[in-house]
């Protein structure tokens, strides 16, 4: 496979960073964090923003099956020119679970769970894994999100990834009855995970809450204030990512 970029081949190192947003709004968030202007990188099936000398910014497509198909896409491709990714980061805006996580507030999370994979029974629902197959949560490195809260003042806690946005305040209350550490709803978080564990990247998940989790309210929402808030949370971020050295992490830490 030859992966060509607008000046040449692609060369990440693996201390490369892979950050994966849901669309371009959150990707060029992301972006503004950075001095350097984002060049883009051709792989195939997907186009990579380079920015700087550690970065690589995806914008996947939204819901979990996109972006976990973008990013085994991005993985398999720095893989076989033999450059591989350090880290995973699932980043963008998000509804957050009031109180704990209000508007403008940025979340980490240090369990990534797919809060919709399962079955309905009459009994309630039921996730994959209480059917007897698959996984329904992935864990970043707590020494990661644990630096990362230090460095951006994030509260961390359970992050869902749905398929359907919640838009009521009877659906709200039953995945909070479910996942009572929740502090968030996105819809990529899970997919970039089970990319990232396909081949044995750690992964880390940061958002900024743009709107309450309950009533569909657009009223309420402020996604260029929750926008405005991942720039500023990768540029506290940055160092903390660039520092950490999967090599030293271990799944208990």
């Amino acid at each position: 496979m030859v992966v060509q970029a607008e000046e040449g081949r692609l060369t990440t190192s693996s201390a490369r960073i892979l950050v994966a947003t849901a669309v371009p709004a959150e990707r060029d968030a992301v972006a503004r964090a950075f001095p350097e202007p984002g060049s883009p990188v051709r792989l195939p099936g997907v186009t990579l923003h380079r920015t700087g000398t550690a970065y690589d910014l995806l914008a996947t497509g939204v819901g979990p099956a996109l972006a976990a198909a973008s990013v085994s896409a991005a993985l398999t491709a720095a893989a076989l020119v033999g450059t591989p990714y350090g880290l995973v980061v699932s980043a963008g805006i998000c509804g957050g679970f009031f109180p704990e996580a209000p508007v403008g507030s940025l979340v980490l999370a240090d369990t990534m769970v797919a809060a919709d994979l399962g079955a309905e029974t009459a009994d309630g629902f039921l996730p994959v894994t209480e059917l007897g197959f698959g996984t329904v949560t992935h864990h970043p490195p707590r020494s990661l999100v644990r630096q990362a809260v230090e460095a951006t003042g994030a509260r961390a806690g359970a992050v869902l990834t749905v398929s359907t946005v919640t838009g009521t305040a009877s659906r709200a209350a039953a995945l909070r009855a479910r996942h009572p550490r929740a502090l968030a709803e996105a819809m990529e978080g899970f997919g970039v995970a089970e990319a990232a564990a396909a081949h044995g990247v750690p992964v880390l998940e940061v958002r900024a809450v743009s709107n309450p989790v309950g009533p569909r309210d657009r009223a309420a929402w402020r996604i260029g204030e929750a926008l405005a808030a991942l720039t500023t949370a990768f540029g506290k971020l940055a160092p903390v990512l660039e520092s950490w050295n999967p090599h030293d992490h271990r799944p208990d830490q």
